[in-house]
């Protein structure tokens, strides 16, 4: 089991605010999970907490079979192990794409130009077809996402986490996205997780899993792993 989660809380605002409510969940290496559910129905907070983003009130949260308690932990995990495409994108707009891929590297032994070339290597992996050089506020919406996704595979990880990776996204664009996660999954053996609003994607993952109100509501199996 690569993720698991059990009897995981998570208050915010001195406890008035109840995120996850007694949420277990296990996540097989090389599966695919979409999450979905109403806005504030949970999600977004499921991946900061397996991400080590965000700490869980109460419970357990277990990667590789052990359980990280400290920051520095899940720093070195989201280091070696974890990559996190965000809806909004969160590249730097000072940096360049290829730079913009290269950031998750500096702290690697890689020599400046072995992440310049590992950096454009991912880009090409991905299907980036435009300028490398362009800064994100020179790049379409859908070149800004795959972008985002090259980052988030610098590190070679091996669990994915993507926050509603179409949202913002026109229906060709989203199809490419959607297309790309599954051939990252199919060819390279990635766990992915993924929180979507789009039926699509959901459909094509291996479990579904529905949050209502902070609690998993159901779980329906597409294909087995």
């Amino acid at each position: 089991m690569l993720v698991e989660l059990i009897g995981v809380n998570r208050f915010y605002e001195t406890g008035h605010v109840h995120a996850l409510k007694d949420v277990s969940l296990k996540i097989k290496r090389g599966e695919f999970i979409s999450v979905v559910g109403p806005s504030g129905s949970g999600k977004t907070t499921l991946l900061n907490l397996i991400s080590g983003l965000d700490k869980p009130s109460t419970g357990k949260i277990f990667f590789n079979g052990d359980a990280p308690s400290e920051s520095a932990q899940w720093a070195k995990l989201r280091l070696s192990e974890i990559g996190f495409v965000f809806q909004s994108f969160q590249l730097l707009p000072a940096f360049s794409a290829l730079e913009n891929v290269q950031i998750p590297l500096f702290g690697s032994r890689l020599k400046p130009r072995e992440r310049i070339e590992r950096a454009k290597s991912l880009l090409k992996r991905v299907g980036f077809c435009s300028d490398m050089s362009r800064r994100p506020d020179k790049l379409s919406s859908g070149e800004k996402q795959i972008v985002a996704i090259a980052r988030s595979l610098a590190n070679d990880p091996s669990l994915l986490l993507a926050d509603e990776p179409t949202g913002n996204l026109d229906s060709i664009n989203a199809a490419k996205i959607m297309l790309m996660l599954a051939d990252l999954k199919n060819t390279q053996g990635l766990t992915l997780v993924v929180v979507t609003h789009n039926p699509i994607l959901a459909n094509g993952a291996d479990r579904i899993v529905e949050f209502f109100d902070g609690k998993i509501a159901s779980v329906s199996v597409r294909n087995s792993v």
